[in-house]
């Protein structure tokens, strides 16, 4: 079985709703999927795109090609540090994991990032997702900040 890396593309989006919402029901808050598909896509496709992913496709034995796994992200700026890339999801669904893709895909991204200047690659990990923790780990040279805490204003 090959695996790919690529852009997304706009007829992704479907598959990448359904790991998104995979994501959220292993976080435990599948509820807080909230975004309609047509904003979804428009904010990624449309004319003022904002956000950004790549995809992990895999095909089969018998040629078939299927997206299972994504890093979705967008330009964060900081006033200390300038731009940076905000990776707001990296999943790979459960069925396709320990074969590398994660790695593949955050490969991907520092190219990225490195590619268009960006100063970092930001990301959260929730504290409990000690799977995800240590994938991060492994990947060396990753600050763990403390004394954080998220906020958010909902409308």
């Amino acid at each position: 079985m090959s695996i790919v890396i690529r852009k997304a593309v706009q007829q992704d989006c479907p598959r990448m709703m359904e790991l998104i919402y995979e994501l959220a029901v292993y976080e435990k808050a599948p509820e807080e999927v909230t975004v309609d598909f047509d904003h979804f896509v428009n904010a990624g496709f449309g004319k003022t795109p904002v956000w950004s992913a790549f995809v992990a496709e895999q095909t089969d034995e018998f040629g078939l090609a299927t997206v299972q796994a994504l890093a979705l992200y967008y330009t964060r700026y900081s006033t200390w540090k300038g731009e940076t890339m905000y990776l707001e999801d990296l999943h790979v669904t459960e069925k396709s994991r320990g074969r590398g893709i994660g790695k593949l895909l955050f490969n991907k991204l520092i190219e990225e990032a490195k590619a268009k200047k960006y100063v970092a690659i930001s990301w959260q990990v929730l504290d409990w997702n000690e799977p995800a923790i240590n994938f991060y780990k492994k990947l060396g040279n990753v600050q763990f900040d403390a004394g954080w805490v998220n906020c958010t204003v909902n409308f």
